[in-house]
């Protein structure tokens, strides 16, 4: 069996309150990366001024207080230039986001089984964990615990 280098990647777009940047949302991230499920590959902060103008900033640039640096990141650079501006897009004027890659460690050996037996991936969606929670909370009544 080949080893592969990475599982799925995902990119995930944290909006921020306003323009502060909140260690907190920067623990949620190192707390999930120790459980070894995912790994933080990229990560860069966006802001978007009220005129609509992009400031970014580095994992390198970040203030002290923060849990994150680059040796922690298993792919700086992963996040590019194209996918920042089109992402960015969703940034509401006068707020900031966390623009993140995380592989799916998880599914790294399925990726690599599955590439192994011939088969390959022909469709995948992702339904966000939002939708989800309302949906099941409208067809499946609320347990009393």
């Amino acid at each position: 069996m080949s080893a592969a280098r990475f599982g799925p990647v995902d990119f995930y777009l944290l909006g921020l309150p306003g323009q502060s940047l909140d260690p907190a949302a920067f623990s949620a991230l190192t707390d999930i990366t120790d459980t070894g499920l995912v790994r933080l590959l990229d990560l860069i902060v966006i802001s978007k001024s009220d005129d609509g103008e992009l400031t970014l900033v580095e994992v390198e640039e970040l203030p002290n207080g923060f849990e994150i640096n680059v040796e922690m990141l298993g792919a700086s650079g992963l996040l590019g230039h194209e996918d920042i501006t089109e992402l960015a897009e969703a940034i509401p004027a006068g707020a900031s986001a966390l623009l993140v890659a995380l592989e799916l460690v998880y599914q790294r050996e399925l990726a690599a089984r599955t590439a192994e037996s011939g088969a390959v991936l022909l469709g995948y969606e992702r339904i966000p964990a939002p939708v989800v929670n309302a949906l099941v909370d409208t067809i499946i009544p609320k347990l009393e615990v």
